[in-house]
């Protein structure tokens, strides 16, 4: 099942990052009529795998630079995902100062992995999960002073088992309405259909924002956006990427906040709580093909 697994894993990022993207979905006019009567959609950034362990033009620190400095929206807040313990990630001198910048800042610091790699939780035993889970929750801390919140599972993959570990260490899953398709590190790592994906990825999303099925959180409705601020790709291309964002709102009919991204820490996390996941058998919308994958893998 591991090796399987493994080889779908692989197959599915391959079709994420090289696949077909569609046009987005035709705006009806019922959708434009339902959209009149829900609220704003404000952007709520995320990103995976870091912190950055380079020293050389270190991309999770430009990400972090840029949130703060940008001509769309200064200011932004976003949660980082964190590989704590991964050797070119939090597991290093220079990748722990890049979280206490990070929480400096005022992002929210969030739990990936504790694993020396980006690991499957499911594929590890009760004792290691739980070791992982304790030691990364513990790194977290002892950076924020509080245990994270947030948990996102490597390859957005969880299962009874591992979802019930991480509510016993307070931790809510967050999985994500958009995603850039940036996982690719190494090799070519550009992204030339990024605007395309988007576009359509959100079209998907606004059809069930029309529906009512997406929550209100203080006025707004926020719209998850996963990104791996490891990728020194998203990491040049970043304020490219927020405009982008603004521009697929525009072109799909759907109306932003006054602030189109979260700028308040505060406010940023009691979104992002009410975006995770409540039970382990709720369904879920993965953009791509990561809901197909992972029904296969259960079955």
């Amino acid at each position: 099942m591991k090796t399987f697994a493994s080889a779908i894993a692989l197959f599915a990022l391959a079709l994420s990052l090289g696949g077909c993207i569609g046009s987005p979905i035709a705006l009806t006019p019922q959708t434009e009529q339902r959209l009149q009567a829900r609220a704003p959609i404000r952007f709520l950034l995320t990103f995976d795998d870091g912190p950055s362990a380079s020293g050389y033009n270190n991309p999770s620190r430009s990400v972090v630079a840029d949130l703060a400095d940008n001509p769309v929206s200064p200011g932004i807040k976003a949660v980082f995902f964190l590989q704590t313990q991964a050797a070119r990630s939090g597991g290093s001198a220079r990748g722990r100062k890049t979280m206490v910048r990070e929480s400096a800042a005022g992002h929210v610091l969030a739990f990936h992995t504790a694993t020396a790699f980006h690991t499957n939780h499911r594929w590890l035993s009760d004792a290691e999960l739980e070791r992982t889970l304790t030691q990364g929750v513990a790194d977290i801390a002892a950076i924020t002073g509080t245990p994270p919140l947030l948990v996102r599972p490597p390859f957005w993959n969880y299962d009874h088992r591992t979802f019930a570990a991480y509510r016993r260490h307070g931790m809510q899953v967050l999985l994500t309405d958009l995603s850039a398709n940036d996982g690719k590190i190494w090799g070519f790592n550009g992204s030339p259909r990024r605007r395309a994906n988007l576009y359509r990825q959100l079209s998907v999303v606004r059809e069930r924002i029309a529906l009512g099925e997406l929550p209100t959180v203080d006025g707004v409705i926020p719209v998850v956006v996963t990104f791996h601020d490891i990728n020194r790709y998203t990491a040049r291309h970043l304020q490219e990427y927020l405009q982008i964002l603004m521009d697929s709102a525009r072109i799909n009919g759907l109306k932003t906040a006054a602030e189109p991204f979260y700028t308040d820490t505060a406010t940023l996390q009691r979104a992002a709580l009410a975006r995770t996941v409540k039970e382990v058998n709720e369904p879920v919308h993965l953009p791509g093909v990561w809901n197909w994958l992972w029904d296969a893998d259960a079955n």
